[in-house]
């Protein structure tokens, strides 16, 4: 087994050639546009940084039309919990803590980058797309709210790959240069990043030893010694960046990989080890990032099963909505039972039997709705939706279903749905 891993992980990021399926830089989101010249709302902008595992890269991501869903994107859709939330996702494939602070000294100076100046080598068929992209990081990170890092796994590798043929006296030497050289680089990166934003929130992750006990044997607790030194140096950076205003936490991932790596990497498995996180791994560093920021990880009431089968869950305002009028697959298209969202955030609304429409006052809105019809009135202007809404009778009640996306266009509500977690997130 250690000679497998050995054999992924001497190829440096060569398999990572194939991932061109994050061809698509910084998978933010777009709110929807205010109506009248309002204010647009208060978003909880998130800003990923990093290497591959904030990519989000599995074994096998060959397909262009593959899209990642690792831990930043787990952690967009715990911020939808909580409100309206946008993701940023700037993970470098083979980046080193080297790399990082190179790149974002530049972002912070606003200097011009060459990939090479990133970090030479580097594989990532994106990399002159982020050299050319500082000026717009910078941007992003200036309106971050919250900034995450995973980095480090690819300056320590080549380390932990020869533990089993180094002395121990040689291991040791090497892992100290290794520590001293992630302290000055990351201590260096956070100093950048707080120059260009220094109300945000960093969390920068620790690193987790992947190899299972069975691949390691007695190297086992050589390596998880090593990577409690990297926990520590991680603590240590970010204790010395955090003054009066600034916020920079760790996200202690290595201790809820310990004992568990052969589930939560791709270690063991199918042809080559690799030591990326599962989808399980994955969740896992959501869960460490969710917890820190908010105090909680969420996941839908109704399990998750298959596409065909579950039931569509809706959160409202941060509340998962228990009733029994069951969201509606129709053409294609999710459909809800008006009534529940508007009880749910507080609008009026009443029927006009005259012209089968439902009339709804909300947030400076007068949003007409009428049955069958593709257009909808907002403030006495028209505004097409794809699809109408329509009566279902639930008991002796006639319930209005509008389409979910109807509800951003003519309400101003910010709606999002997880395909993964089969939630419609929606927050006024």
């Amino acid at each position: 087994m250690l000679n497998a891993l050995k054999r992924i992980l001497a190829a440096g990021t060569s398999s990572l050639l194939l991932f061109s399926a994050l061809a698509g830089l910084g998978s933010g989101t777009v709110n929807a546009a205010a109506v009248n010249g309002a204010s647009e709302p208060d978003v909880f902008n998130i800003v990923a940084l990093g290497d591959s595992i904030t990519a989000g890269y599995e074994p096998g991501m060959t397909d262009p039309n593959t899209k990642p869903y690792g831990y930043a994107e787990r952690l967009l859709e715990q911020g939808w919990y909580h409100g309206r939330a946008s993701l940023t996702n700037y993970g470098i494939l083979g980046l080193t803590t080297a790399g990082l602070r190179n790149y974002t000294g530049a972002i912070a100076t606003g200097a011009t980058i060459t990939p090479d100046g990133i970090q030479a080598g580097l594989r990532d068929p994106r990399i002159a797309q982020f050299a050319a992209l500082t000026s717009q990081v910078g941007t992003d990170l200036k309106a971050a709210d919250l900034i995450t890092i995973t980095i480090g796994g690819n300056d320590v590798s080549s380390l932990f790959l020869k533990v089993s043929e180094l002395a121990d006296t040689d291991f040791q030497s090497q892992l100290e240069q290794r520590l001293a050289e992630y302290n000055t680089n990351v201590k260096a990166v956070l100093e950048n990043l707080q120059t260009v934003n220094p109300q945000a929130t960093i969390i920068l992750a620790d690193q987790y030893q992947p190899a299972p006990r069975i691949a390691l044997g007695s190297n086992y607790t050589k390596l998880m010694d090593a990577a409690a030194r990297f926990t520590a140096s991680a603590d240590s950076v970010a204790a010395s960046m955090n003054r009066e205003g600034t916020s920079v936490r760790v996200a202690h991932v290595a201790e809820r990989f310990a004992g568990a790596e052969g589930g939560l990497t791709h270690i063991i498995g199918v042809g080559d080890p690799d030591f990326h996180p599962t989808q399980f791994g994955y969740e896992e560093i959501a869960r460490v990032f969710a917890e820190l920021q908010w105090g909680e990880y969420r996941t839908p009431a109704v399990p998750v099963m298959t596409p065909a089968t579950a039931p569509m869950s809706i959160v409202v305002k941060g509340v998962e909505l228990n009733t029994p009028n069951k969201p509606i697959v129709k053409n294609g298209q999710n459909f809800l039972a008006l009534r529940d969202v508007l009880n749910a955030v507080g609008a009026s609304g009443k029927w006009d039997s005259k012209t089968s429409s439902a009339i709804i006052v909300y947030g400076g809105r007068t949003v007409i709705i009428t049955i069958g019809s593709k257009i909808i009135k907002v403030n006495g202007k028209n505004v097409a939706i794809s699809t109408p809404a329509f009566l279902k009778k639930v008991g002796k009640e006639d319930k209005t279903y509008l389409p979910l996306a109807a509800l951003a266009t003519g309400l101003g509500f910010d709606v999002k749905y997880s395909a993964k977690l089969r939630t419609a997130f929606i927050n006024p």
